[in-house]
């Protein structure tokens, strides 16, 4: 790392000490005279007049001064000694009056344009071209000069970025000669100074006032139509209700973000954002009110992806979509994990009423890769992430990759007997969503720990299926115990116990459903025997319901709720295992936190960051 920053500190050294070097050379500064001076110091201050009225181009943040055809313009009638007089003093001008920018910035561009002068100069001259006066009838001078004034800036700033490593020689290069623009504004600066050496030539100091004077008045004219177009862009690159980038622009940078990050082999990541329960919401309140909850939270995403430069547009209806180029998976899942935090605990009028009691969303993610074969690829499996997100509960932030496919594919729809289970567990919706999300998660862990085990093809579906469907029972305790944010009266804490009971009995209505039972009814017995409901001890209690025991534990105590702190993975971690042989099998507890370890290292090692920060 060391070597890729002395590089291009001793490039931009050498190509200072060169600047210097030719300007001393020439001894410029011994042989001017008064009438030199005066001249000098009327180009110098067009040259800064022209700077601060620059001509805008599209698109934003493109400009073109004409300095250079000043400098030009000076060349081909002053000579070499006068321009690089005019080119120190406006440099020393500019190290006063820029003192927010570094002085070894102004020394490299001192330096830079000296070369460029010097080679513009030799090549002229040795063109036979003519001093003092424009000659139309032979303009190979003049041409061969600008190409060389050019080439040479082309070069020694491309030299610059391929040893600094953040862009190779060869792609700068062929990009700026294939730049159509590039290449008409160039043009453009060897016609403005011919025009300014006949105005001097015929003129004098007014011919070099009216070229002032005409150039910001162009100055002018193209910053109000830069304006007009900049405003005609924006309608149409903006969603007219949000004011973000809409679905068209997205897709057109999306494209643009795939093709540049296959030329520089740099990853990206792609996110979908969809609100949850957007349409309730609606339902309850009118689209105004929808409409404006949408405004609301696109104003936060906005506001988050500002400071990472991240790109955000409004994708369709209630989705949104976030480019983040030169990011990482984890890092991307970072964000937008923070991103859905924050948005929980950002109040919008009615959002109580919601499942959640809060503004929320499901996001899928997904890394760009050397394999892409485009970016519709890339919007279907973000799409995917997104909708495995919302079907383990919303709220949540899913990463694509093989394993999430695979459990996607195969395992959120094993048979029918799971799409009944699901169809059961969806009342929750209604009354209880905390329960069905943990419903949801136990299922997710369930799905992932019984890839790891050495289960039938029995054994697996019965656990998936227990797990999806463990606490049913608690459709049968009333609304406000169930959702009691206090300590529970005892009275209470009996009801609760009984879900496991209740919840047998739901089941046993659906004959297909009976081998679910044991998972249902016991996976609150203890391996120590202090369980309910029965107080079984060791494996008296079935396997899979000792298995089901660690899965929901771990969830109970790792579930997290808006406003409300819970325990970190680690610390849930640290709990199993000092309850193994105690509370928990511990045949089952190493396996399920091998398990853990190896599908959320992100999640623990973020833990570990904040634990360090802190």
């Amino acid at each position: 790392m060391q070597k890729i920053t002395k590089i291009p500190n001793i490039y931009l050294t050498f190509i200072s000490l060169i600047g210097v070097a030719i300007y001393a050379s020439i001894k410029a500064y011994q042989s001017t005279t008064i009438s030199e001076w005066v001249i000098i110091f009327a180009l110098t201050g067009s040259i800064l007049l022209l700077n601060y009225h620059p001509i805008l181009i599209p698109p934003k943040g493109n400009s073109h001064s004409m300095d250079s055809s000043i400098y030009l313009a000076s060349l081909f009638i002053y000579g070499l000694e006068l321009t690089l007089n005019v080119l120190l003093l406006n440099a020393i001008i500019s190290l006063i009056y820029q003192r927010n920018i570094a002085w070894w910035k102004h020394t490299f561009n001192f330096g830079l344009y000296t070369v460029m002068i010097f080679a513009s100069y030799s090549i002229f001259v040795g063109l036979n071209g003519t001093l003092g006066t424009i000659q139309t009838q032979n303009l190979i001078p003049y041409l061969a000069s600008l190409t060389v004034y050019f080439i040479t800036n082309i070069l020694l700033i491309s030299i610059f970025f391929q040893l600094s490593g953040t862009e190779k020689f060869f792609n700068i290069f062929n990009g700026i000669v294939k730049d159509i623009t590039f290449i008409l504004t160039y043009f453009t600066t060897l016609l403005l100074s011919l025009v300014l050496g006949i105005l001097i030539t015929n003129e004098n100091f007014f011919g070099l006032f009216l070229f002032v004077s005409i150039a910001m008045l162009l100055s002018k004219a193209f910053d109000h139509h830069f304006q007009l177009f900049s405003q005609i862009l924006n309608k149409a690159n903006k969603d007219y209700l949000t004011g973000l980038n809409n679905h068209g622009y997205f897709k057109e940078m999306l494209e643009n973000e795939v093709k540049t990050s296959k030329e520089r082999e740099e990853s990206f990541c792609l996110a979908l954002l969809d609100l949850d329960d957007f349409k309730r919401y609606n339902d309850l309140y009118g689209h105004i009110q929808g409409d404006n909850l949408l405004t609301f939270f696109g104003s936060i995403v906005e506001t988050e992806c500002q400071s990472k430069e991240f790109m955000v547009a409004r994708y369709g209806g209630e989705e949104f979509a976030i480019l983040m180029p030169k990011t990482s998976c984890d890092e991307a899942f970072s964000f937008v994990d923070h991103l859905r935090k924050k948005v929980n605990d950002s109040y919008f009028e009615g959002v109580e009423s919601l499942p959640y009691g809060c503004l929320s969303f499901s996001a899928g993610l997904v890394e760009s890769d050397k394999g892409m074969y485009d970016s519709s690829e890339l919007i279907s499996k973000a799409d995917q992430a997104m909708y495995y997100a919302k079907a383990q509960g919303k709220n949540i932030v899913q990463k694509f990759d093989s394993k999430s496919q695979y459990i996607a594919e195969h395992s959120l729809g094993l048979d029918q007997d799971l799409n009944e289970a699901e169809q059961q567990l969806k009342i929750f919706l209604s009354k209880d969503v905390y329960t069905y999300r943990h419903s949801k998660r136990v299922f997710q862990y369930a799905v992932q720990f019984s890839q790891e085990l050495e289960l039938s093809e029995v054994e697996r579906k019965t656990l998936i299926l227990g797990a999806l469907i463990h606490d049913i029972g608690k459709l049968e305790i009333p609304r406000d115990v169930i959702n009691k944010k206090g300590k529970l009266e005892p009275h209470e804490w009996e009801m609760i116990k009984k879900h496991v009971t209740w919840g047998k009995e739901i089941i046993s209505t659906n004959k297909k459903l009976e081998p679910l039972i044991p998972l249902v009814e016991l996976h609150h017995e203890r391996y120590d025997g202090k369980g309910y409901p029965y107080g079984l001890k060791g494996e008296n209690t079935p396997k899979l319901a000792r298995i089901l025991c660690i899965i929901d534990s771990f969830d109970a105590m790792t579930t997290e709720r808006p406003y409300q702190p819970t325990k970190t993975f680690t610390e849930a971690i640290t709990e199993l295992r000092k309850c193994s042989g105690y509370q928990f099998d511990p045949e089952f507890v190493e396996p399920f936190i091998t398990m853990i370890e190896e599908n959320y290292s992100l999640k623990l090692k973020e833990e570990a960051s904040v634990k360090i920060q802190s």
